[in-house]
């Protein structure tokens, strides 16, 4: 695959190109071309020699460190040409300047900077440690990520000035020296830039240099650089629609069909069928298709698919065997119309289980159908769980009523879940979360996850999209990416969770929805310079939407602590730092503190000073007072931690503690504060949990969870 390789001598040309710096050179490919060579007796130089395919010219023999002199420069030429044939097309001997780099001692001041391109991520800059001890020390210090199409040089610029390698090379560790300055950084971050449009030029995918050093004017000098030509297919995305349209359909369908009823105890087309029922959709939009049955219910039931071509409806789910399920959507394309949206409950088709290659038939299908400009509908699923809008109280989940009676209260949030059962069990552990629309999304096979990004977010009633996926659709990432963008852009925040970061976690994916897991780090990279807020566990994930639930709006800057257990204030202090910093109270709120402790006979055992520690000893007026107190001072967040057992407070009386979580909440609106409740204690203290959700203000388990999840946002 020697035409697939960069080498050195390549990649010197586009370094120059580009306006990089690299080392006086020229190339020797007979004993003539050494008298043109730019070194006069006695320079120090490197001599390489050049070869197809070969990557570390030093584990050959082919790197040598001489004083110029025409003589040796012939010998090593044709020594390293001798060995170089062995193992590649010999394409020259380099010969460059040596460079006397700058140095400190004990440091390492050598930078890796490797320009890659995947089909998940597009271009992607990475700028680590360099040398020969390159990897071990990536695992100590890890290297920057710069997604080119989300990040500019200058931003780039200001994330290395934050690095171990950018405070070595600007001076700005302890005792140490400037080795270069920031002029003389804006040049070759620019370089890089530009020469992502030259390797996006020769269809390239990479180009490592390593070591990139600084030369004795301080300027950034490429001493290596190889590469790769290996075209990234670009996915074309076949499917389009429009948001708005498809909003409508999803959060307020008037007519939803289904296929696939069977009176069988646990047959999930029974299940959605009876859940739809118990919503709040008219009869006359629900249409049952079972063969031979005139009515089901009371509803009459349509005899096949092909009925729907005279009776069309918005949605038609489909709970069908994957042969069955897949003959349906060609009918259903063939005939012209009957649905717009399809959700298929079915799985084997495009997971593990499909061994008769279903998923691959279907999207040759859809792709054949829309190139050719035929109606089509949008697919969604396959391997859905259901969806649920808070219109009409709609559920169409195949989770029996006992087990999730699931009725989503409306507001500012809705959740896309890739895997049924995380939005199933987040439903359930999350009941009073104020969520507007919940979908499983499945396979992606067709709308994919940036689809539903684009069609909820034309909704300006959600102000927050929260999302778990477990892997990418080919070419989704960089649309996901840059449809958070607009959004948040546009004041709204988006969540994500990713499941299938580790290979066994990859591997799992591909086995549970045929999800394409590719390099985590590289699509986290893009997602967070979207503004992405990305969640790598699943408490963070809770906390996150608890907080933004309530407060979609603004970022946490300075928090305050309130509670009544001492541990609580000590953790606190532990978490509260960088970007989340503490309250500090102004000498007359000190002041107005000492008289509310007083008043509420807390003297001797309370100071008057943040994290507020107002002891066991404490009921419900000190809490209010003092959290109010804070809340009209410098805080924009406010953590308040309620350890149940005391005596003082009524944490078992359902009306003491309604009142006491709506007072809370009128403070929080009037202050215009963020305020978390921390529960800490067992199950015998759901009437207090169950107030606090009610009131509609976020609930922890502990201090530690709430105030992370503030960190994370």
């Amino acid at each position: 695959m020697a035409e697939c390789f960069i080498h050195e001598i390549r990649a010197y040309e586009l370094l120059g190109e580009a306006g990089l710096r690299v080392a006086e050179w020229g190339v020797v490919k007979d004993s003539t071309d050494i008298k043109s060579l730019p070194f006069s007796a006695g320079a120090p130089v490197v001599i390489k020699g050049v070869a197809l395919d070969v990557w570390h010219k030093s584990d050959l023999g082919l790197v040598a460190f001489e004083e110029f002199n025409s003589d040796v420069i012939a010998k090593h030429h044709e020594r390293m040409k001798s060995i170089a044939v062995n193992h590649g097309i010999y394409t020259g001997t380099l010969v460059a300047r040596k460079v006397d780099f700058k140095r400190l001692s004990g440091q390492p001041t050598e930078a890796l900077v490797a320009v890659r391109k995947t089909p998940e991520a597009g271009w992607t800059i990475v700028m680590g440690i360099g040398g020969i001890l390159t990897n071990a020390w990536g695992e100590e210090i890890a290297p920057l990520l710069w997604p080119v199409s989300m990040t500019s040089p200058k931003e780039a610029i200001g994330d290395f000035k934050n690095h171990w390698l950018g405070k070595t090379w600007l001076g700005n560790l302890r005792q140490g020296r400037a080795l270069t300055d920031e002029t003389k950084l804006v040049p070759f971050f620019e370089g890089l830039w530009r020469l992502v449009g030259l390797l996006e030029r020769e269809g390239a995918s990479l180009l490592e240099m390593n070591p990139i050093v600084l030369d004795e004017e301080g300027i950034p000098t490429a001493l290596d650089g190889v590469g790769t030509i290996e075209p990234v297919t670009e996915v074309q995305q076949v499917t389009t629609f429009n948001p708005i349209v498809v909003r409508e359909l999803l959060l307020r369908p008037k007519s939803i069909a289904l296929a696939g009823i069977s009176n069988k105890p646990g047959n999930p087309g029974r299940t959605i069928l009876d859940n739809l029922l118990l919503g709040g959709m008219c009869r006359e939009g629900i249409v049952p298709i079972k063969p031979g049955t005139p009515e089901i219910d009371g509803l009459p039931c349509l005899d096949s698919v092909e009925d729907l071509k005279a009776r069309p409806v918005d949605i038609l789910i489909v709970s069908l065997p994957a042969k069955v399920a897949v003959e349906t959507i060609e009918q259903l394309c063939n005939q012209g119309g009957g649905a717009e949206i399809v959700y298929l409950v079915s799985g084997g088709i495009g997971d593990g289980a499909d061994k008769s290659g279903f998923g691959k038939r279907v999207q040759d299908f859809l792709c054949n159908r829309r190139a050719t400009n035929q109606w089509t509908p949008l697919i969604i699923g396959p391997n859905g769980l259901g969806f649920l809008s808070s219109d009409k109280k709609l559920n169409t989940l195949f989770i029996p009523d006992e087990k999730l009676p699931a009725r989503l209260p409306g507001g500012p949030l809705a959740l896309v879940s890739q895997s049924g059962a995380f939005l199933v069990s987040r439903l359930s552990a999350l009941p009073f979360l104020p969520m507007r629309y919940a979908c499983s999304i499945g396979n992606q096979m067709d709308l994919k996850l940036s689809g539903f990004l684009k069609a909820l977010g034309s909704d300006p009633d959600l102000k927050v999209l929260a999302t778990y996926v477990e892997g990418f659709a080919p070419g989704d990432l960089m649309d996901f990416a840059t449809t958070a963008k607009e959004l948040i852009n546009n004041g709204r925040r988006v969540v994500l969770y990713k499941g299938g970061r580790s290979q066994a976690g990859m591997e799992a994916a591909s086995s549970h929805t045929g999800a394409l897991a590719g390099d985590w780090e590289l699509q986290k990279a893009l997602l967070v310079r979207a503004g992405v807020i990305v969640c790598e566990s699943l408490a963070d994930f809770d906390a996150v939407l608890a907080w933004l639930a309530s407060f979609p709006e603004g970022k946490p800057r300075k928090v305050a602590v309130v509670t009544n257990a001492g541990f609580e204030s000590v953790v606190s202090a532990d978490i509260v730092e960088g970007n989340l910093e503490a309250v500090h109270l102004s000498e007359k709120d000190v002041s107005a503190l000492t008289l509310i402790i007083e008043k509420n006979g807390l003297s001797g055992l309370v100071g008057a000073h943040l994290p507020l520690d107002l002891t066991p000893m404490a009921s419900e007026a000190p809490y209010l007072e003092g959290i109010e107190l804070v809340a009209k001072g410098e805080a924009d967040s406010i953590v308040v931690g309620l350890v149940p057992l005391t005596q003082r407070l009524s944490t078992q009386d359902p009306e003491k503690m309604d009142g006491f979580a709506k007072s809370i909440l009128d403070i929080a609106h009037k202050t215009n504060t963020r305020i978390g409740l921390a529960v800490d204690a067992g199950s015998d203290y759901e009437v207090c949990r169950k107030s606090i959700m009610k009131a509609g203000l976020p609930l922890f388990s502990t201090v530690e969870r709430a105030l992370l999840g503030l960190k994370k946002l």
